[in-house]
């Protein structure tokens, strides 16, 4: 156990980006209300996925980590989460091949509901109110009485997150993941892109492998790896106080794990050494990410690993670097070459997406040519310094929405405000994620071919 910890000793911190409740013995009430529920995800669960990332750090896996920006009670539904999930499925099957690897299936979904904010306020029309910071806080409704923070929503969270771990569960073992589904979504995709060609070779090619397979036996029927899959949720830990209500021991170990979701991370905003949330992180056990931006220096970013692995455990810690397309190559290479040096053991992820927000015709949009270009210097950077690309992080949905412009069915500025559903910040929509996963997945064989091609000229 961390030295001088418990889960609530992070309130004797100083903590960033977190809500003003008027009520504060209303917010305790509800905060042991919370402590008395069942746990939403358990410790073994977050124990397995620690050794997934593990192989990951170890460059013998790669992480696909998406989901929504800040989830919405106003759209949870069985119709979302099914969406959302077959469009993951479909990512890690494109990603799966391209890299040769197992692919770690992990979603910003179940408890991502909380969202910092780079003001405290907003003023619309001469009138300012509280920023809306997620829906487990206040509420997107630009009044008085939605703006101010309710502890009572922190129970409606809980309660979406638990409804929808049941039915991500259900998808994941109960044959909707099942490998010759997936790929039938998949081959739907590619006849009806503008890119068809450029991807069917390597959806024939997949296509011969599932065909070969079944030849000599080997099918969904008898092989329930082919139709089940491991599926992790994670959020971004902000709200501490929810987080120690679903902070609970493991009886098998003793150890403390937030039962909240298998991962949780901190933010580029709330990872001060001596703050709050790197205290609360620091105490348990689960797999935690670490937000990485510009402003992180080497040294600091030693001192919080330090911090929040001190035994340098392979899979506890993933750095998910987000710099921008335009600075990821002076802010990245230096971090690695820190990290290298000292010798610790950490799975490196690419965040393109929250470097790279911009506004076009008042929306915040993130253009799909910069979150590609990000992508495509984070695997060259890692390339050049002879390190592991370990995964990426992205902001996604299911749904047919038009708040990242670009791609192959180009998403313009002008089409912005046609189905522009975001609460908070721009996401891909499904084509675009698949997209990306192909683009993706052949520089990943490119890099293979390339690494072949050097070991047999040696």
């Amino acid at each position: 156990m961390a030295q001088n910890w418990t889960p609530g000793s992070w309130r004797q911190k100083p903590i960033q980006q977190v809500p003003e409740y008027p009520d504060a013995t209303a917010l305790a009430a509800t905060e042991a209300t919370l402590a008395t529920y069942p746990p939403l995800v358990f410790a073994g669960e977050a124990r397995r996925l620690k050794k997934q990332l593990a192989n990951v750090a170890e460059g013998n896996a790669f992480l696909l980590q998406g989901g929504d920006c800040a989830e919405s009670f106003l759209e949870h539904g069985a119709d979302n989460i099914r969406d959302f999930f077959r469009a993951f499925l479909q990512m890690a099957v494109v990603l799966t091949y391209g890299a040769q690897l197992p692919v770690v299936k992990v979603g910003r979904i179940a408890g991502q509901f909380a969202k910092p904010r780079s003001s405290n306020v907003e003023v619309l029309d001469g009138v300012t109110l509280p920023s809306y910071r997620g829906d487990i806080i206040n509420g997107i409704e630009f009044n008085e009485a939605s703006r101010i923070p309710n502890p009572e929503r922190q129970l409606d969270a809980y309660r979406q997150s638990a409804a929808t771990l049941n039915l991500l569960r259900a998808f994941a073992m109960g044959g909707y993941a099942n490998l010759e589904n997936v790929h039938q979504w998949m081959l739907g995709f590619i006849k009806d892109s503008p890119q068809a060609d450029r991807y069917r070779k390597l959806a024939d090619r997949i296509s011969e492998t599932m065909n070969f397979m079944q030849a000599i036996g080997i099918s969904a029927e008898n092989n329930p790896s082919l139709r089940e899959t491991d599926f992790f949720t994670s959020h971004e830990a902000l709200l501490l106080g929810y987080e120690e209500a679903l902070t609970r021991v493991d009886s098998t170990s003793g150890d403390w794990y937030a039962t909240s979701g298998h991962m949780i991370w901190i933010g580029d905003r709330t990872r001060q050494l001596d703050h709050a949330h790197v205290e609360y992180f620091r105490g348990i056990k689960n797999p935690i990410g670490l937000k990485c931006g510009p402003s992180l220096t080497p040294d600091n970013l030693i001192e919080l690993i330090d911090a929040l692995n001190p035994t340098n455990e392979a899979g506890r810690l993933t750095l998910i670097c987000r710099f921008g397309h335009d600075k990821v190559a002076d802010s990245l290479p230096k971090l690695i070459r820190a990290v290298e040096k000292e010798g610790r053991k950490v799975v490196w992820s690419c965040d393109p997406m929250h470097g790279n927000t911009i506004t076009l015709n008042h929306y915040k949009t993130r253009p799909f040519e910069r979150i590609l270009s990000e992508v495509e210097s984070f695997f060259q950077i890692h390339r050049a310094e002879g390190t592991h690309p370990g995964g990426i992080h992205i902001e996604m949905t299911g749904k047919d929405v038009t708040e990242c412009t670009g791609g192959a069915r180009a998403v313009t500025a002008d089409s912005l405000s046609d189905r522009y559903h975001t609460h908070c910040d721009p996401r891909l929509n499904a084509d675009q994620a698949l997209e990306l996963a192909f683009l993706l997945s052949e520089r990943m064989k490119s890099g293979r071919d390339e690494k072949r091609l050097a070991i047999a000229t040696a």
